[in-house]
């Protein structure tokens, strides 16, 4: 008991709003992101710290074995230490890569674990915007990467891959899996959040049909369509509206409507939905926080060797670096939330898997893309909202898709067929849009220099 002891000595909490210290009921609402991470993480074995002989050492142990240990996918975690010793020992980009993809997994679910040990110390809104903003740390970080290389075709496709990935396969397998498990039950679901996702993500699309509308118009010679650094400035005028929207939506979910988005968990996981038990920290404030920053270190070295290896591996592998970046990036890389978003449907529970798949959907279309466009204008590139025809047009069909599959507020398989067999549609689309080496530019130009990346326009 000393090690438990000794953990709880640094677990004191404020006082939260309304008096209760942590919890539900006091103020720090638990997110479907960070419920959908829970169903991946076990208890540590706290028998195992007790024996060790040192003392002092077991409370360090104890925070280790809660940080690395503490997760089912705890068996991953040593592709980390590999793909830096492929990287570092030049065992070849593919293994790197490979390497690298693999290590992300685990770490992105203990970003998340991270990030709601934190916002139980921190209060409901803090808490809130934490989980807003780290819930897709891999792919904000991927992006950065990409763009400090100059790889804007791999920022916009591995983007537009996550928002893909998350409405028809997350959404899709959770859909059919939940209906084939749940066959003779009722699987009703709240539509008001899925109206306010879907809505948000309509207007995503427009943001990012207009450029590509407007380049069309430019090359058609409307005489009243201005030159063609017209896209750029539309496409940094409508990130602004992107971001804006995103805050509104960020007021809307945290302050005035937060009822809409708190999951009702039923039928005794844990505490109920109501609040009435609340969750016991596994970690101190600052030991969350340093281990939090060392994650995403970590996260930003592995980031930065999927971005570097990219294109080695898809000459490797006969894949163009499109499919690559829309497919493969968004389904390992969010393997763990996706998983858990499936098990929460397994259980009948849909608001909570509706809020992982809307909620990540939502957040990369109306914040991380538009950021991207804004951060590439700060360093001097020219990214703008123009996907191209292909990529904007499965965007849109696949947000209408969702739309209507969502629209009477109960769920069967055969919403999680439909969405599932439109994603193997698009990934079969680009599949076979193989580009040469020399990977489209921004004006939609072919390179043809072998082996050369993607062209960067500075401003």
């Amino acid at each position: 008991m000393e090690a438990a002891q000794a953990m709880e000595a640094g677990r004191k909490l404020p006082a939260r709003h309304g008096g209760h210290p942590h919890g539900r009921s006091g103020g720090v609402g638990r997110t479907a992101h960070s419920m959908s991470s829970s169903s991946l993480r076990k208890k540590s074995d706290a028998a195992l710290v007790r024996k060790v002989p040192v003392a002092p050492l077991r409370p360090v142990l104890a925070n280790l074995q809660e940080v690395f240990l503490g997760t089912k996918l705890a068996v991953l975690f040593p592709a980390v230490p590999l793909a830096i010793a492929a990287q570092c020992f030049r065992f070849g980009q593919v293994w790197v890569f490979a390497l690298s993809l693999l290590g992300l997994i685990p770490l992105a679910e203990r970003v998340s674990f991270l990030t709601e040990q934190i916002a139980l110390y921190t209060g409901p809104t803090v808490g809130g915007l934490l989980n807003a903003t780290c819930g897709n740390a891999t792919e904000l970080i991927i992006a950065l990467f990409a763009l400090l290389k100059g790889k804007i075709e791999v920022v916009k496709c591995s983007l537009l891959g996550s928002v893909l990935s998350n409405l028809l396969l997350v959404l899709g397998t959770s859909l059919f899996c939940g209906g084939v498990v749940n066959l003779g039950a009722e699987q009703p679901y709240d539509r008001k959040q899925s109206d306010v996702s879907t809505g948000l993500l309509i207007l995503g699309v427009l943001c990012q049909s207009m450029p590509l509308l407007l380049r069309y118009a430019v090359g058609a010679g409307e005489p009243s369509v201005a030159a063609a650094t017209a896209a750029l400035d539309l496409s940094r005028a409508c990130s602004f509206v992107m971001l804006a929207s995103y805050v509104a939506y960020l007021f809307f979910q945290l302050k005035t409507h937060r009822q809409l988005f708190e999951p009702q968990e039923v039928d005794g996981d844990g505490a109920d939905a109501g609040g009435a038990d609340y969750e016991e920290p596994a970690l101190a404030f600052y030991s969350a926080l340093f281990w939090l920053v060392v994650m995403t270190v970590v996260i930003s070295v592995l980031s930065e060797y999927v971005v570097g290896t990219i294109e080695p591996t898809s000459q490797s592998w006969d894949l163009s670096v499109s499919f690559i970046s829309i497919i493969l990036l968004p389904i390992v890389g969010n393997a763990a939330e996706h998983a858990g978003a499936i098990i929460f449907a397994l259980k009948n529970k849909l608001d909570i898997t509706l809020g992982v798949a809307l909620g990540s959907a939502t957040q990369i279309s109306m914040f991380v893309v538009p950021l991207s466009v804004l951060v590439a204008w700060i360093m001097g590139i020219q990214m703008d909202l123009d996907f191209k025809l292909l990529e904007t047009g499965s965007l849109f069909i696949a947000v209408l898709v969702t739309a209507f599959t969502l629209q009477d507020g109960t769920s069967h398989y055969l919403k999680g067929v439909l969405l599932l067999l439109c994603y193997i549609v698009i990934g079969a689309s680009f599949f076979v849009a193989r580009q040469p080496a020399g990977h489209a530019n921004n004006n939609g130009t072919l390179l043809d220099v072998p082996n050369s990346s993607m062209n960067v326009q500075v401003a």
